[in-house]
């Protein structure tokens, strides 16, 4: 291979790669070290490395994230980090991003969190389409939480701002501590046994892992899950999440929000109806016009339909049409009074009476000129006879037979003989003389061409 066929990188395309690799090939990953060389810039940004006995690695935790923290870093603190692999280009620096620390004591709880939930997530305990719909306006809520804590007061005073309509009980369960999912779950179960409420609001404020633990347990999270009456979840802050929230119907990022997702606003509901009321009597006029409109056309045909009005429209036409039928008897005896003259006119000038002198005179004439042509035609006609017979004569031959000539024709055939060798003896002959016919029967035959030799 020649230096032609190869690639020559930058440090910034390798970096690149390289960086896209490493990003690719581990995903969010999660880290227990010690934190050592700890940097706290005025940007907020956290920079320190993570460390065991034989090697460590370089991290950043934006501020962002830093602003999260339950904990606050400190070097030799034993940590649990989440976060991604991946490479700083401009140094070529190796270096983890991290999300999230927490203290390594929390670290199994975290554990057994992930644990759970990919257990439950496997058996289809977070399905969508498993979910319960929420009402759109309840009219009983029960509130599953600590009596005494400050979610459940912030959950009072929203629902009676937004939906005083609600009738509201609280089921008083502890939130923290070994306690806390036992009465959780009893508290739960209690709810759905008695079937009072439309929709069920189970939570508590923010705190640390260990803190919400109760809401993590396996039992509380298939109780759950199992509710005939829909769940909303409301456990810690935004950015808590609990195994409760995966499993409820739906989950509210703090209490006063699932306050706020259970009901509908009054405020918003109160203009929605003062619009619709706005609506509704627009269309009550605008329903009225046109009805009255239409009882007008109404009344206006049914007085045209009226049996008075009927009569009378009925007589006016009758009368119209009486004229027209006088008017039209007039015309028509005027034509036929014409037609009548005209033809009268035309009878008088064809009368026979006139005609008959002018035809009896041209009757005559016609009778001497068919005379006339008669007597003409038959001499013509004798004259073309004479014609004819002085031909015929002349053609025949009885005048050549007069003068002692004879025809000679072969029976029964009548074929005229002009031959001797068109007879043989024995035949019958007939001969044809001006004055009749001989039959004779032939007894010999002399041949002149052998007595001319």
């Amino acid at each position: 291979m020649t230096l032609d066929d190869e690639h020559i990188y930058t440090p910034t395309e390798l970096n690149r790669e390289v960086r896209m690799h490493i990003e690719m090939g581990f995903p969010r990953i999660l880290l227990e070290a010690e934190i050592s060389n700890l940097s706290k810039p005025p940007s907020g940004h956290l920079y320190f490395s993570l460390k065991d006995q034989k090697a460590q690695i370089r991290c950043a935790l934006f501020r962002s994230s830093a602003s999260r923290l339950s904990i606050q870093p400190e070097n030799g603190m034993k940590v649990l980090a989440r976060g991604r692999i991946s490479l700083y280009e401009p140094r070529g620096d190796f270096q983890m991003i991290v999300d999230s620390l927490t203290d390594a004591g929390e670290g199994l709880l975290l554990k057994q969190f992930e644990e759970l939930k990919k257990k439950l997530e496997s058996e289809g305990l977070f399905d969508p389409a498993l979910k319960q719909a929420l009402p759109a306006y309840p009219l009983r809520i029960t509130v599953i939480t600590s009596p005494g804590g400050a979610a459940v007061r912030d959950i009072l005073h929203i629902l009676e701002r937004r939906w005083p309509l609600a009738q509201i009980r609280i089921y008083p369960a502890s939130v923290q501590g070994l306690e806390a999912p036992r009465d959780l779950l009893t508290a739960l179960r209690a709810a759905n046994e008695h079937g009072w409420a439309d929709t069920i609001i189970i939570g508590r404020g923010g705190g640390s892992l260990e803190d919400l633990a109760a809401f993590n347990d396996e039992s509380l999270a298939r109780a759950v899950f199992a509710s005939t009456i829909p769940v909303i979840s409301a456990v810690g802050h935004e950015t808590d999440f609990s195994i409760c929230d995966f499993v409820a119907d739906l989950r509210a990022p703090t209490p006063s929000a699932a306050a706020e997702l259970a009901t509908p606003d009054q405020a918003a509901l109160k203009q929605a109806f003062a619009r619709f009321k706005r609506q509704l009597r627009g269309r009550i006029r605008s329903q009225f016009e046109r009805v009255s409109q239409r009882l007008d056309n109404l009344t206006h045909r049914l007085q045209r339909c009226h049996p008075a009005r009927q009569v009378e429209l009925q007589s006016q036409q009758l009368e119209r049409q009486r004229t027209a039928l006088f008017r039209s008897a007039r015309q028509q005896l005027l034509a036929k009074v014409g037609q009548l003259d005209a033809l009268s006119r035309r009878l008088n000038l064809h009368d026979p009476r006139r005609k008959l002198p002018e035809l009896s005179r041209r009757l005559q004439e016609a009778g001497q000129a068919l005379n006339r042509l008669a007597l003409a035609g038959v001499q013509q006609r004798r004259r073309q006879l004479a014609d004819l017979l002085r031909t015929l004569n002349a053609v025949s031959p009885l005048e050549t037979i007069a003068r002692g000539y004879a025809v000679v024709t072969l029976e029964p055939a009548g074929k005229v003989v002009t031959s001797v060798t068109q007879t043989h003896t024995g035949e019958r002959i007939t001969t044809q003389l001006s004055d009749g016919r001989l039959t004779s029967r032939v007894e010999s035959i002399d041949d002149k061409t052998l007595d001319a030799g």
